[in-house]
This record gives structure tokens, sequence and C-alpha cells, in this order.
């Protein structure tokens, strides 16, 4: 019985991850006959739809109403950071790019973070932000013209709402500030939608980690980004330039 109990868990947790990962990958609605597609577990399209609708029940799944197919929720995206996320490795092209910007010149420490935030949004394609501890209201923002691509909604008009609502946001920097300067229960924290306590944000997700210079001062470097980010992507990346800033001061 338990046995059984737990293959149904599975089979659930399975729909759940692809459903999501198949969203992230191409933001569009997935279909049941898509994830029996993807699934390795052999399910008929009748099977998928039966695990879909119990998944959006429990509240890890919606659905558009002009399309069948399902959405993840925040509660969704939450049990899926919690259950399935795998830091990935850099590649080594990658790593050696980004320490070749750094090469190229002698940085202080404000330009050194300034290039981090660049160099980090240019490879995430998400907005970063730096901040230092004890440098009050200093903020180091790069990749701000990538909110455009957050949204995924289809109303022109609250589209636009929500984008002026986040760069309103990421410039009010006390706000920002106290969001990412909140205590960390990991070295990388995930804060998805409303649990960034933020309503101007609540669409996007904030991933965080600190970082500690040799000799000086500790902050934190984040990326903030949709809800349906590439978090496998954005938790390697902060893992390796949180080290990397360390390394060059």
């Amino acid at each position: 019985m338990i046995s059984k109990r737990f293959n149904i868990l599975a089979r659930k947790n399975e729909i759940l991850r692809i459903t999501i990962d198949q969203y992230i990958k191409n933001v569009t609605p997935v279909s049941s006959a898509l994830i029996a597609r993807e699934c390795p577990l052999d399910l008929s399209s009748a099977t998928v739809r039966n695990i879909l609708a119990e998944l959006e029940e429990e509240g890890y799944l919606t659905h558009p109403h002009t399309s069948a197919g399902r959405v993840p929720t925040q509660s969704g995206y939450r049990f899926y950071v919690d259950n399935f996320i795998n830091e990935i490795q850099l590649l080594e092209s990658e790593k050696k790019r980004i320490k070749d910007e750094y090469e190229r010149e002698t940085l202080e420490m404000e330009s050194l973070l300034e290039k981090t935030s660049r160099v980090l949004s240019d490879m995430t394609h998400y907005t970063s932000i730096v901040s230092v501890d004890g440098w009050d209201h200093k903020l180091f923002c790069g990749g701000t013209n990538f909110v455009t691509g957050y949204l995924d909604y289809q109303d022109v008009k609250m589209d636009i709402k929500r984008i002026k609502n986040i760069l309103a946001a990421l410039d009010e920097k006390e706000r920002l500030l106290e969001v990412i300067n909140r205590d960390l229960v990991k070295k990388i924290d995930i804060f998805i939608g409303r649990e960034m306590e933020c309503s101007d944000i609540d669409d996007c997700s904030l991933v965080v980690s600190r970082f500690k210079f040799h000799q000086g001062p500790s902050g934190r470097i984040a990326v903030l980004g949709p809800t349906r980010m590439d978090y496998n992507k954005v938790v390697s990346a902060l893992d390796y330039f949180s080290n990397l800033i360390g390394e060059l001061l």
C-alpha cells in the first residue's frame, strides 16, 4: 500500500516537473498531449489530464480561459524550486568568457561591482542587482532592459502597467534593499512572487546570494526575473559569480 501511494505521488510529481519545465522553455500553456510525449512513464493523454486536474485542484497549476493547456502558479514554482532544482555547472567556455571580461582592465571595487551586474545580466538575460553591506542606498543594477520580456500575459495594458511597476521598484532602492537584505536560510535563497512582500514585483522571482571579499566588506548579489525564469541556470550563475567576486579583490 505504501509503495502504491509512493508511485502515485512520484507520478504526479513527474507530471508537475515536466509541465513547469516545458512552460519555462516555451512560455505557452502546456497540453496533456505534450506531457504524455515527454513523460518517461508511458501514460495516456487521458491519465495525464486526470493528474493535471488534480494538480490544478491542489493549487500548483492553472489554465488560461482561452486554452486547455496548463501554466504553473506561484505555489507550483515553489514546489518546483524546493524539489527539482539541480544546480548545473557552467561550461568552461562560459567561465572563460566571464573571467576575460574582468581581465581586460584593473578594476576598483565600484567598477568591479558595476561590471558584475552587467556581465551577470548579459549571461542570464534577467536584471541583476549587487549591494554591499554598509553602503546605504547604493545599488548596482544591470539588465533593466530585459524587464519587458518578463511578462507572458495577453492583456497589453496590464503588461505595460506591470512593467512600469517593476521599473519603479528597481528605482526605489530602499525598498529593494529591504528585500535583498533579508536573512538568508541558505547561501542562495529564492523568493517567488508574493514571498517578496513587494506588490510592485509580485509577478517576479528573486534569487539572492551572499558574497564576501577576501579583504573588505560582504554583500548580496541577486537576479530578478519572471517567475518562469530558468532557476537552474540562475542558481548556478549566482554561485559562480559570488565566489568569483571574492577572488577578484
